[in-house]
């Protein structure tokens, strides 16, 4: 059997599902293949945050930087479940020299010589500023000195640091991200197919063939190829295809160790090796560490955080914690790999995290084009997914017009600071719940929570308890809403329960979703 539709994306992490519900939502018809889960692969191994990207100032990247900060107060408004504001504390260190090598610290070293191999408090209070106001902000507070010998967030720190800055970015839970595009994305008419791999995408007249490995064939009139880590892999082996343009792929590792400091805000933390990385607060229990950033050999090769990468990221927080990282600390592990576009940076921390869309028309520009995506961040893939329809809008005609700017994802119709009173009416409504189990379900589900508990009234109305909270309830609601098929989709992506669920626990929510798979 053929369907044809508008558009057929391939590929269901965060930019292709952000395509297809902005898409969707215009009234276009929409077809989403994913290989494997929604968000299996970068989409869910990044490092939880909306941010402008502040290191991208020393590189110059003035326009993504902008986008991107602009970016943060658009989606918290629009997901206040699953994103929330973030204070961050960089710690000066006016002893430490960096091998760092940016446009800006070559400019600052020919200007200023004495200043090579450092970051002067000004220069970086000079960022600080621009990163304020390049975007603007009507939420988020600004950057203020923080005196580390008084202040709380300089306890868990070393003595040598005296003096920091705070300022603002947010936290994102990246995989639910992508779930809730794609759950939006099929209410508005998509169909999001997963588990289903595009072995073949051949021009077809005045559209495309689209032919998937369990023998099941489409046809669409564009094709958007946002495959992540595999945007070359389709452009050359399924849609065959000619171009100039290829992908570097860079590998982030990050560690997960039991909680490091008790106050809610996160460390900017640099290096000597002129790289930075996070320590953030970790469902509750926990700070995540990271991220690395190593060339990545080829898609098919899966990431994993090695032993030295673990060992860089415990070395590096020692370097600025009282409590040594080591690495019999670490709890879980996760690496991705980032698709980022080559422009032939000398290193993959340098390499532009900046998109690219390409284009690619039968002579005469009439019908059948494909979009490749190159790069890109979590915070910018609104923003990439209107770019992607505005070059597409010749190829499919009268669509709508740009919506997604003011909409909420599924469960985010509340006000941005509402999450705490949204957990207290669910205790009020629900009065089996305890505090920690109302605050999960909000930060996963926010209003869609109460039809999540539907007429409970006590725990075994929930169904299945299989620990940390998780019940048959939300793991039906999780397979009939949001796609997933696994243990895994749940624990690891839907969810961080994986950090608290034991090894037989995690068996038997495998069982009860093979039973329901096999029922279905």
């Amino acid at each position: 059997m053929t369907t044809q539709t508008d558009l057929f994306v391939i590929g269901g992490g965060i930019n292709g599902c952000g395509v297809a519900r902005d898409a969707a939502g215009r009234g276009l018809t929409v077809r989403l293949a994913e290989q494997g889960d929604l968000g299996q692969g970068t989409s869910s191994a990044s490092t939880k945050l909306f941010h402008g990207g502040l290191r991208y100032l020393e590189y110059l990247e003035l326009r993504l930087v902008r986008e991107a900060l602009h970016e943060r107060e658009v989606l918290l408004r629009a997901m206040p479940h699953i994103s929330w504001p973030m204070r961050f504390v960089l710690p000066l260190d006016p002893k430490m020299r960096f091998d760092s090598d940016t446009p800006v610290s070559r400019l600052l070293g020919r200007v200023l010589p004495w200043s090579r191999g450092r970051r002067p408090a000004a220069l970086i209070r000079a960022g600080l500023f621009l990163y304020d106001n390049l975007g603007g902000r009507g939420i988020l507070p600004g950057t203020r000195r923080l005196d580390l010998r008084r202040a709380v967030e300089g306890a868990p720190l070393q003595d040598r640091f005296s003096t920091a800055y705070e300022y603002s970015d947010c936290w994102i839970d990246d995989a639910r991200l992508v779930a809730l595009n794609a759950r939006d994305a099929a209410e508005r008419g998509a169909d999001i197919l997963v588990g289903a791999r595009v072995t073949r995408a051949e021009r077809s007249g005045s559209g495309w063939a689209i032919a998937l490995a369990d023998g099941r064939n489409f046809t669409a009139r564009v094709l958007v190829n946002a495959a992540g880590p595999w945007v070359g892999q389709v452009v050359r082996d399924v849609a065959h295809l000619n171009t100039g343009e290829s992908v570097r792929l860079v590998r982030g590792s990050h560690i997960v160790v039991p909680r490091l400091y008790d106050h809610p805000k996160a460390y900017f933390l640099q290096g000597q090796d002129g790289r930075i990385i996070f320590a953030i607060p970790y469902e509750v229990d926990f700070t995540l560490i990271g991220t690395t950033d190593c060339d990545h050999p080829d898609p098919g090769t899966p990431p994993i955080c090695t032993p030295e990468e673990a060992d860089y990221l415990c070395r590096f927080a020692s370097t600025y914690f009282r409590q040594r990282v080591t690495p019999d600390q670490i709890v879980w592990t996760y690496s991705g790999v980032r698709s980022l576009y080559d422009d032939g940076a000398d290193s993959a921390t340098a390499a532009t995290r900046d998109y690219v869309l390409s284009l690619d028309q039968p002579a005469g520009g009439a019908g059948a084009a494909c979009l490749s995506v190159f790069g890109g961040k979590i915070t910018t893939y609104r923003r990439l997914a209107e770019a992607a329809l505005e070059r597409l809008q010749p190829h499919l005609g009268g669509m709508g017009q740009p919506w997604t700017a003011h909409a909420a994802l599924p469960g985010g119709d509340f006000p941005v600071e509402g999450a705490a009173g949204l957990a207290a009416s669910l205790l009020a409504e629900y009065p089996f719940l305890t505090g920690a189990w109302a605050r999960r379900l909000v930060r996963s589900y926010g209003t869609d929570a109460r039809r999540l508990l539907g007429s409970a009234a006590t725990p075994d109305s929930l169904g299945a308890d299989f620990g940390a909270t998780l019940t048959g309830a939300e793991v039906d609601w999780l397979i009939a809403h949001e796609f997933a098929r696994t243990a895994d989709d749940v624990l690891w992506r839907r969810s961080k329960l994986g950090l608290r669920l034991s090894e037989e626990q995690a068996r038997r929510l495998a069982a009860y979703m093979a039973a329901r798979q096999a029922a279905a």
